[in-house]
């Protein structure tokens, strides 16, 4: 199904769970978090329904994120089901691989494709300060465990921290010199009550770029230029790897957007950075049938907006990335 600007709408963002077992600078306060309650969450009965009435709307690729998917213990049985929805073509997780030393297998063999795995800095004080509770070894456990599960290709997302991490791009670019990793530098993106640091410490791609090349030498681009996904890809001459660059605020891809969001509590999240939502989960719990939850996705696609209002100063308030999932 296409939305009113003829894009094709087919991935599907699901946010498990707002918890987390770290507390990132730009995305969790230390204390005083209120999290959605347990029994608000949608089952994995529910969240099967959500892709089977997804699926008739054209939606073929499905990355279930958090706050920290893992964390829920239903995890496998949710991958399973959606498995098992036909016309789903891919699954996907982003992770901050904390469980993936006993999981990933597991998670394999329930039907996950590959992972997404979110670390910030390589320097243990810059890891420190940006993902606040994290812990160095666990990030390369994380990374070995996926990669003997065959969570491939292996993609590292850094969230660019100005004062926090930004003094170590170069050096996780240069991870991708040796190995077949993807590096993706994200910009920070103004959200809920953490947008203030978005504001004052965003970064932008370009000068990222800088950044790396100051330190590292030219990095040249490929496929022209274009965007792969939501990223335009580089590489340092010689290297195994990538880098991408996500710039959904210096250079917005409104133009190339495939996707849409259900938050923790059951909401289509219509853009990540509006507050437009459609509840889903009253029809889900209220007798809905699967016709009707098909329907509310019709509506949404139709009803997906073009682009952000940021440039007039107005930021989406009522969710945290932790809600919705990135």
């Amino acid at each position: 199904m296409k939305d009113s600007y003829s894009r094709e709408i087919n991935y599907l963002r699901i946010s498990l769970t707002d918890r987390c077992n770290l507390r990132c600078v730009y995305c969790m306060p230390m204390r005083g978090l209120s999290f959605v309650p347990n029994d608000q969450l949608l089952s994995p009965a529910e969240i099967e329904a959500v892709v089977r009435a997804a699926t008739e709307t054209g939606f073929k690729k499905v990355r279930l994120t958090g706050g920290e998917p893992t964390l829920r213990r239903d995890i496998l049985e949710i991958i399973s089901r959606i498995r098992a929805v036909p016309g789903i073509e891919e699954i996907a997780m982003t992770t901050n691989g904390y469980r993936l030393k006993t999981l990933a297998k597991p998670l394999v063999k329930a039907g996950l494709d590959r992972v997404n795995i979110h670390v910030d800095a390589i320097n243990h004080k810059q890891l420190l300060k940006t993902m606040r509770l994290a812990k160095e070894a666990k990030v390369w456990e994380a990374i070995s465990a996926a990669e003997d599960a065959g969570l491939l290709p292996i993609k590292l997302n850094v969230v660019v921290t100005r004062g926090f991490n930004d003094s170590d791009v170069a050096a996780m670019a240069k991870l991708t010199v040796d190995h077949p990793w993807h590096v993706r530098y994200i910009e920070l993106m103004p959200l809920g009550a953490p947008a203030g640091i978005a504001l004052e410490n965003f970064v932008s791609s370009a000068e990222t770029i800088r950044l790396i090349e100051d330190e590292l030498g030219g990095i040249f681009p490929l496929n022209g230029g274009e965007l792969e996904g939501e990223a335009r890809l580089y590489r340092i001459p010689g290297a195994k790897g990538t880098l991408g660059f996500i710039s959904p605020i210096s250079n917005p891809y409104c133009g190339d957007c495939n996707r849409m969001r259900v938050t923790a509590d059951g909401r289509i999240r219509l853009c990540l950075l509006k507050d437009d939502e459609i509840n889903f989960r009253n029809t889900l719990r209220g007798g809905g049938t699967h016709a009707d939850l098909v329907a509310l996705f019709e509506k949404a696609v139709r009803n997906k907006p073009w682009g952000n209002d940021l440039e007039d100063g107005i930021f989406p308030q009522i969710r945290t990335m932790s809600q919705i999932g990135g």
